[in-house]
Parts: C-alpha cells; structure tokens; sequence
C-alpha cells in the first residue's frame, strides 16, 4: 500500500480507501432502498479488519448508510485509535417517510455528536457535508456548524461530497471563500466529468476523495446483461438490463486496453484513478474480507498513452453510457 497527503491537512491517508455504504446493510428510507443489499455484520468486521491489514487506514462512512449502522460497526472495529483516519459525512435525513435533506447548523452539530458516538470516537478526522447544494452553502448555517465544530475539537477538518453534475459550483463556493479542505467526488473509467476539477482542486492544496470508482460494480466484469439485484439493493433501479447490455459494449474497448497489463479488471479500473492528478484517496465499496484484498492488489502506474486513450474513450463513447444511466436515476 502507498500512502499519500490529504491536501494540506496534516492527514496521510493510504491510497486506497474502505468505502463503507454497503456494510451499513439493507436499509430503507420509507420504500426507497439506501443500502446494497443483506449483509452479515460479522463479514463486515472481518472486512473492516482484512482492509487494514492490506495497508488500508481511510475509512469513508456516513451517517445515512445503513441509517447509522455503518458508523456503528466501524466505531465496534476500531474505537479511537490514531492509526486510522475517520471521515463520515452529515446532510441526508427521513422525512415524512422518505429520503430528504437536512443541512441546517443545529442538525449539523446533533449529526455530529450522534456520529461521535457511533463511531466512539473524541473527533472526527475529516467531516463532510453530503452532496450539500450552492443554496444550502449559501445560507450559511452549514458552514458556520463546521467551523464551530473544528474550534472545539469535535471534527479536525471538513469538506464536502460533491454531487455528479457539471457544473460544479460548490466547488467555486469553497475556492473563492476559501473554505473546508477537502472533496469527495465520483471519479471512474465511465465518468470522467470531474477531471479537470480534482486537478485544479489538488492544485489548490485540497484533498480529493474519489467515490464510486467501481460505476456500480460495472467496472469489476462480473457483470453480463442477465445479472440481477435484491429490492434492498439500489442498483435494482440503476442497472435494468438495458443499461447492463450497453456498458458491456461500451466496455469492450476498455477491457482491450486492460488487457496487456494482466491484472483484474478491478484493479485496472482503480489504477485508472491513482493515475489521475490530484486524487488523494480512492474509496471502492468493500463488504467482505474478499472484496478488501481484490480492491487493494495489483495497482500499476498506466502507461501514458493507455491512459489518454480511457480520457478519448470517455469523451467519444463512454459517456453515452454514463448519459443513458443518468436518465433513470
């Protein structure tokens, strides 16, 4: 495992993360499923473990995941040791029996204290606002709750996940206040949107999370137009089989490219990320002691041309795919 600087903080972090949304388990937000399907808690604490054991000291958790049981079972691993960096993410809520936002300061404190003790920990490494909009930072009482929050030593910095969307204008936000210290943003093979973003923002002094570097699990080949998902699974809606036909054409010219470097297609589609400027960590969702050793070996540094041809792949063809995914949500 390498290990890289969290922007300017003082955080190291290693270079890949744990994603922790699916260990939060089958959930539901009313009749919306949140989670990726059933989990076994013990499989969890043991892939929590066989992370750390891979080098793996990241930790990317939220208080929606799993309603909470995400943080729960990360803070029953590892309690407040200092050998691993902690960050968790405050803003998605259920209201009126479904999902909903809520980023006003006093929520943001509450938020905060319950994922204290949820993840049994004295401060929070890296905190961020989930998927907060421009009108929300706008208002104010969000930033103020973190910036209060770091004073007093219950978060040690913070930043925001950023939604999917160009433009990116929480970003702007965050640069010309000067503002937080970090983003999470989607970055994989199939969206490439945020490029230009994570370079201007590492730049910047700013550490970036790159999420979903998986698209879904797409970018893992276990999946052929048959594949199907539990109705606690959220990928049930995403990935209809029309979507999963088309990304497997869309694909093959990625998995070409692959092919001489001999390693898993898991892996090809993770280094793809560590090869991009700016990117601090990256974050694939682990739920089993399997999947933490599949997401942490086999790293290689792309060769130059190879990785221009995934950016011309994207541009031409790629993001047709990610088009066609974002249309039914």
């Amino acid at each position: 495992m390498k290990y890289r600087k969290f922007g300017k903080t003082e955080l190291t972090v290693s270079e890949v993360g744990f994603g922790a949304w699916g260990i939060g388990g089958d959930a539901k937000a009313g009749e919306v499923a949140i989670g990726w399907g059933e989990t076994d808690d013990e499989v969890s604490k043991a892939a929590l473990l066989k992370a750390f054991d891979q080098g793996v000291t990241f930790y990317d958790t939220a208080d929606f995941y799993g309603l909470g049981h995400s943080e729960e079972l990360i803070g029953e691993t590892f309690g407040d040791r200092d050998d691993v960096v902690i960050a968790t993410k405050v803003g998605h809520v259920v209201e009126n029996g479904g999902p909903a936002l809520d980023y006003s300061k006093a929520h943001v404190i509450e938020g905060c204290e319950a994922s204290l003790k949820r993840l049994r920990r004295e401060a929070i490494d890296y905190y961020q606002l989930h998927s907060a909009r421009l009108e929300h930072l706008r208002e104010g009482g969000c930033v103020e709750a973190m910036e209060e929050l770091k004073a007093q030593g219950k978060i040690r910095h913070w930043g925001i996940s950023l939604n999917t969307f160009n433009p990116f204008p929480e970003a702007d936000y965050f640069f010309d206040n000067e503002i937080g210290e970090g983003f999470q943003i989607v970055l994989n093979v199939i969206n490439q949107r945020a490029l230009t973003l994570i370079e201007e923002a590492g730049k910047r002094g700013y550490g970036v999370i790159a999420r979903m570097p998986l698209q879904f699990g797409l970018l893992t080949g276990k999946f052929d137009e048959d594949s199907t998902f539990a109705e606690t699974d959220h990928r049930r809606g995403r990935l209809p089989r029309p979507i999963l036909k088309m990304s497997l054409d869309a694909l093959e010219e990625v998995w070409k490219i692959a092919e001489p470097y001999g390693i898993p297609k898991t892996s090809f589609a993770l280094s793809f990320i560590l090869n991009s400027s700016g990117v601090s960590t990256v974050i694939p969702g682990i739920k089993t002691p399997e999947q933490a050793v599949a997401n942490t070996t086999d790293l290689v540094e792309l060769k130059k041309d190879d990785y221009e041809a995934l950016k011309e792949l994207w541009r031409t063809k790629l993001v047709n795919l990610l088009n066609e995914m974002e249309k039914r949500g």
